[in-house]
């Protein structure tokens, strides 16, 4: 019986290997015959054919894909590149150009959980809206953004999340680094870059968005800098003073250019309230207009320039001319006066300095209905301004021009164009008399000539340099003659139309001065909309007490940016053609101490 017991235990009580068996199976595993190496290389040779098949397999059917990831972000890659050129002042300061930022995307197909992704993702953009987010990436597309230009910080706490799915790209941001600054002139370009407004929009229809839209990939190195005619300087110098100057005299708007008379550059503009293109939603509100080219007004006595410059021009007066102004000019059932009347006969300088509504009326009728017509046209009055700016508006025409509407127009009611249209028109009388079209752009007086009919002839020309000399001598552009410059001016101030009722209390005030008034270069124009009267200017709102008193300012502090120097003295002949037909008065100062 024992050793029946021992035998059971010798086979491996409880089902084990006997020690036999175990040496017999290794060696058999290990064996180095050829026959079973053989078969064993073929068996690890078709394991790994599978695998690289299952790999294979597996490209492929990603290869084949509509869309994927990587196409996806490849695609919105070659929209985005296009690149803007730099836009730079007459000195090559940059105005507007491009940076590289990063945004983030997404591939909605390879989210794996929706909702972990949506508070990973708004936990660092808190910005977002977790309901359109979550919206977004149930789409069923290859890509959707998630936001655009998102900060390095930002950046890396997002790509530390680790969410499949979620990309970056690089891609072009427009910045405006001056602010506010000629932001009107400039315009904005959005999120795409597509140009909106402005010269920036004005660079889209030169053809760069037809490049863009045929698939050019064009970068910033390829594309020229625009130089504007803008100066950087002068324009800084402009808006801050008339921001002062709206909030010292409580208006509700104003704006002021520069223009070089010579070449037709507008140097320097600003309309205010204005905005940031760098936060284009801003341009969206209808008060921050760019009163300059869009909003047409009427003028006031600025056009009287216009209108005394014709009659002389037409012969129809001279200098020494007078015109009876002792009464009110009476048509039908209305009446035309002066705002300070002289009663008395006037000559033709008396006119324009005491701003004579009358005298100035008389001289439009002996040149007619049909010749005041043709002069305003030939003066580019009458018609639509076009410059590299896509937005400006039409002036408002009297459908039936008669008599009365030559009376009136004659000093600045009944005709409403944009303040740079009347800018171009006196800038054509005080440069010789040349019809220059206003540009943005910098440009040679060469350039300028090649389209530049003569208007007036060059004697009148300077009759009009003498008027708004004397004007601003003893007259009421007299706060803005700055000693040493020899500046010529003319106010205006236009009684506001209110629900189609001229008001008795809310004007429009503007001011032109030209500087220097002997050689002239630069004109200015600054215009209020609706100025308060202050104690300080004896409750009086007119354009001698804030349109000029603000341009004065601006010459001051611009004048030597042009290289303007002040000058110790009068000019010795600063009216030559004058003083050969005989008017020596001009040559002479207009009070008996001069400046």
């Amino acid at each position: 019986m024992k050793a029946e017991i021992d035998a059971v235990t010798d086979d491996g009580a409880g089902g084990g290997t006997p020690p036999a068996r175990k040496s017999e199976f290794f060696k058999r595993l290990f064996s180095t015959k050829l026959d079973k190496s053989t078969r064993r290389a073929r068996l690890i040779a078709w394991a790994f054919m599978l695998i690289y098949c299952a790999i294979a397999g597996k490209l492929i059917y990603f290869g084949l894909l509509p869309t994927s990831p990587q196409g996806s972000y490849r695609g919105v890659s070659e929209t985005i590149a296009a690149a803007r050129p730099d836009i730079l002042d007459r000195n090559g300061e940059i105005l507007a150009t491009d940076i590289k930022v990063t945004s983030v995307f997404a591939d909605p197909r390879q989210i794996i959980d929706r909702d972990e992704a949506v508070d990973q993702l708004t936990s660092v953009l808190t910005d977002l809206d977790p309901r359109e987010l979550r919206e977004k990436l149930g789409w069923h597309r290859g890509f959707v953004w998630i936001k655009r230009a998102i900060t390095p910080q930002q950046r890396q706490e997002i790509y530390h999340l680790g969410l499949p799915g979620v990309g970056f790209m690089q891609e072009n941001k427009r910045v405006y680094p001056n602010g506010p600054l000629a932001a009107q002139v400039l315009g904005y370009a959005n999120i795409d870059g597509v140009g909106i407004s402005g010269l920036e929009k004005y660079i889209d229809e030169q053809g760069l968005s037809a490049l863009n839209i045929a698939g050019f990939k064009v970068t910033r190195d390829d594309l020229k800098p625009v130089v504007t005619s803008l100066d950087l300087r002068a324009t800084y110098a402009l808006r801050d003073e008339l921001v002062k100057g709206i909030a010292k005299f409580k208006a509700k708007a104003g704006a002021a250019a520069i223009l070089n008379v010579d070449t037709g550059e507008v140097v320097a503009m600003a309309s205010i309230p204005d905005f940031n293109p760098n936060e284009p939603a801003e341009a969206l509100d209808p008060n921050r207009i760019n009163r300059m080219t869009v909003g047409v007004y009427e003028m006031g006595s600025t056009f009287k320039a216009l209108t005394i410059a014709m009659a002389l021009d037409a012969g129809k007066v001279t200098l020494n001319s007078r015109l009876d102004a002792r009464q009110s000019l009476r048509y039908g059932h209305f009446t035309i006066h002066d705002f300070h009347a002289t009663h008395r006969i006037l000559t033709v300088p008396e006119v324009f300095v005491h701003s004579s509504n009358i005298g100035t009326a008389k001289m439009a009728l002996m040149v007619g209905v049909d010749g005041h017509q043709a002069f305003l046209r030939k003066m580019g009055q009458l018609t639509r301004l076009r410059t590299e700016l896509p937005e400006s508006a039409a002036p408002l025409v009297p459908k039936h021009w008669g008599e009365l509407n030559t009376m009136t127009i004659a000093f600045g009611q009944g005709l409403n164009v944009a303040p740079l249209q009347a800018l171009m028109g006196v800038g054509a009388l005080v440069n010789g008399g040349f019809m220059i079209k206003p540009t943005f752009l910098k440009r040679s007086r060469e350039d300028a000539m090649k389209l530049a009919p003569r208007v007036i002839k060059p004697l009148t020309s300077e009759e009009i340099c003498y008027l708004m000399r004397i004007n601003a001598e003893i007259g009421s552009a007299k706060k803005a003659n700055i000693k040493g410059y020899f500046v010529g001016g003319k106010t205006g101030t236009a009684d506001k139309i209110i629900h189609g009722r001229y008001s008795k209390d809310k004007v429009f005030t503007t001011f032109m001065a030209v500087v220097p008034a002997d050689k002239p270069k630069y004109l200015y124009l600054t215009l209020l909309d609706e100025p308060q009267g202050l104690p300080e200017t004896y409750g009086y709102h007119t354009a001698a007490w804030n349109a000029g008193v603000i341009t004065g300012k601006i010459i001051v502090r611009t004048a030597p940016l042009f290289n303007i120097a002040p000058q110790p003295g009068l000019p010795p002949e600063p009216f030559p053609l004058l003083a050969k037909i005989g008017y020596t008065a001009a040559n002479m100062p207009a009070t008996s101490g001069g400046e």
